[in-house]
C-alpha cells in the first residue's frame, strides 16, 4: 500500500534535483522501492495528481512531449515524466 506522504517525499527529492523536469523510472519505483505492480500504478496515479496540482504537466511511458524545443517519447524504462508548465 503506497501512502501519500512516501509519493510527496519521493516528489519532493525529485524537485531538489530539477524541478522543471521529473523523471520517475521504472528501476526507482519498482526495484528500489520494491513496489509491486499494483502499488507502482497506484503511486503513479497520486504521482499525478499532485504534479498536476503543482502545474506539471505528466506524460506516461511511450506518450510524446516537448521538452526545451525537442520533441520526445517516454522511454520503456520510464514510467513517468513530468514537465512544469507554470513559472
Amino acid at each position: 500500500m503506497v501512502t501519500v506522504g512516501e509519493v510527496a517525499d519521493f516528489l519532493n527529492e525529485k524537485t531538489k534535483k530539477d524541478i522543471n523536469y521529473i523523471i520517475c523510472t521504472f528501476y526507482e519505483l519498482r526495484v528500489k522501492k520494491n513496489l509491486s505492480k499494483k502499488d507502482t500504478i497506484q503511486f503513479l496515479d497520486y504521482s499525478k495528481v499532485r504534479l498536476n496540482n503543482y502545474g506539471y504537466k505528466v506524460f506516461f511511458t511511450g506518450q510524446n512531449y516537448i521538452y526545451q524545443n525537442s520533441k520526445r517519447t517516454v522511454q520503456d524504462n520510464e514510467l513517468m515524466v513530468a514537465i512544469k508548465t507554470e513559472y
